[in-house]
């Protein structure tokens, strides 16, 4: 059997959709029924899940995640397939729509206040896409160096945020329109970088944009508290989950 190996952070991990993968560590959030273990099933790959929710780029290549070894520790260059999904918590995408689905109030809060201030700040999240896609290129260059027989695709980001013009309640305009710049930037770089270093690309975010979290067919969910036994607050749900599975299978098949 073929040997599939996924990357990538809580977007590819599906933290929330159940069941857990088996022996899997809970804080990855990895389900059993996230995209990596559909396309497994449907393709008939050996899978190698190492996909773990708060992962950025540097959990990839370099840096241990609570104990558990950077992912590109995986790949031993037998693989058939690697899928790579990551950049968002490099940039502090669904963190600053987190904080942006808060009271407003609380910005003006003492100490907390210029925490989720800062989370929020367009400029802040601006210096950091600055960096996403040279990083993003170093995952890419150092996954193809240690696969070389591999197809190597990047799989980009579920669209969240409504189109401009539709509200997104409970964020603010401004605060909906700083999470699509990111959004978009992020797409853009994950393209850009995938062309550059000789690698894939699956577009997921531009087929999911009528499927956005506030639609009435949602991909995604949209903000609030995390409840036990339902997908994480703006991450794919299992119909997403589902969706991105058939846009990989029907790219590499």
């Amino acid at each position: 059997m073929s040997r599939y190996v996924a990357l990538g952070s809580s977007m590819a991990a599906g933290p929330g959709i159940r069941p857990r993968a088996t022996g899997s560590p809970r804080r990855a959030g990895r389900s059993q029924r996230n995209y990596p273990h559909l396309v497994a099933a449907r393709l008939g790959l050996d899978l190698v899940d190492v996909t773990y929710s708060g992962a950025t780029t540097a959990h990839i290549l370099t840096e241990p995640q609570h104990g558990e070894p950077p992912q590109i520790s995986a790949l031993d260059g037998t693989e058939e397939l690697v899928t790579i999904t990551i950049g968002g918590n490099d940039v502090g995408y669904v963190p600053m729509l987190a904080v942006a689905g808060l009271p407003h109030m609380l910005r003006a809060v003492p100490l907390i206040g210029g925490l989720l201030r800062a989370q929020v700040d367009r400029s802040a999240r601006d210096a950091a896409l600055r960096q996403v896609g040279a990083a993003l290129e170093t995952v890419g260059r150092e996954v193809r160096a240690r696969s070389p027989h591999a197809r190597v695709c990047f799989v980009d980001y579920l669209t969240l945020l409504p189109p401009a013009g539709t509200p997104a309640p409970p964020l603010s305009d401004a605060d909906a329109d700083t999470g699509r710049h990111i959004a978009d930037a992020l797409e853009r770089a994950t393209a850009e970088a995938a062309a550059a270093t000789g690698c894939q690309v699956v577009k997921v975010a531009e087929p999911s944009r009528a499927h956005h979290a506030w639609s009435q067919d949602p991909w995604t969910t949209t903000t609030g508290l995390p409840l036990p036994g339902r997908p994480a607050p703006l991450h794919p749900n299992a119909a997403g989950m589902s969706a991105v599975a058939d846009l990989v299978v029907a790219q590499v098949s």
